[in-house]
């Protein structure tokens, strides 16, 4: 189970390609954690695409096919938006028409439901199976979801000035409403009393689950995520907004 997909590879090495390329025409380097945060959502990216992880989701088990996605949403947008700088971004959004699509895009209601409406409809049992028996389709499957889960995380992690995220107290208010779009498709796929995705049943058994116990492992291996890393996510942006606020003291005087 080490199969090695060169699309992903390709599509990685050009990310990593292009943003060192405009750190260098910037003549600008990097912080630590702007490169930490860059190269371990490559790094994620690959292993979720690439090996045993792949192989499990693709041939074997539902409940690896929920990891993956965990990593693709969860995971890899936000660390690849903490590492992309204001004038990075705002370089792609010089265009009026761009920037004015980005606005609406990236505004609290658009970006979330747009996410949900992809999380729902990837995990609906027709698109799911499509996604699983067309190679191609699996390819958009994954950049759907990847590209609204960025969206979905912008209001809280976007450093654009020209398409700005929330202040911190409705950043507060939007990660109450995150989890919810994972929450209903966990409690979906959890509390079916039959199978919902029949490619599974046939698959080889590497583990000693059935397809039915193995999907509801699956629906609780997304639930728990969608509930702790926007509580996460809301406990970082309270200290910051904590932070940021002047010292009450200091304005006294």
């Amino acid at each position: 189970m080490t199969s090695i997909h060169l699309d992903v590879v390709a599509g990685v090495a050009l990310c990593a390609g292009a943003w060192t390329g405009a750190w260098r025409l910037r003549a600008a380097r990097p912080t630590r954690s702007e490169v930490s945060a860059f190269a371990g959502g490559l790094v994620l990216v690959l292993s979720a695409l690439n090996g045993p992880l792949h192989e499990l989701s693709d041939r074997y088990l539902f409940s690896a096919h929920m990891v993956q996605h965990l990593v693709l949403t969860l995971l890899v947008p936000p660390l690849l938006l903490a590492a992309t700088p204001a004038w990075m971004i705002d370089a792609l959004l010089r265009r009026a028409r761009l920037v004015a699509i980005a606005r609406v895009l990236t505004r609290p209601a658009a970006a979330l439901g747009l996410y949900a409406a992809a999380l729902i409809g990837w995990h609906l049992p027709g698109p799911f199976g499509r996604a699983l028996d067309v190679h191609g389709w699996h390819i958009v499957e994954h950049l759907t979801l990847m590209a609204t889960a960025m969206l979905a995380w912008w209001p809280v992690l976007g450093r654009s000035i020209l398409a700005p995220r929330l202040h911190y107290a409705a950043q507060i208010l939007y990660l109450f409403a995150f989890g919810l779009p994972m929450t209903a498709v966990a409690a979906m796929i959890t509390g079916a009393e039959t199978l919902l995705y029949p490619f599974y049943a046939t698959a080889p058994r590497v583990l000693p689950l059935t397809p039915l116990v193995d999907q509801r492992l699956g629906g609780v291996i997304m639930w728990v995520p969608a509930a702790l890393v926007p509580l996460v996510a809301f406990t970082v942006v309270f200290f910051r907004w904590s932070a940021a606020e002047p010292d009450r003291d200091e304005i006294a005087a």
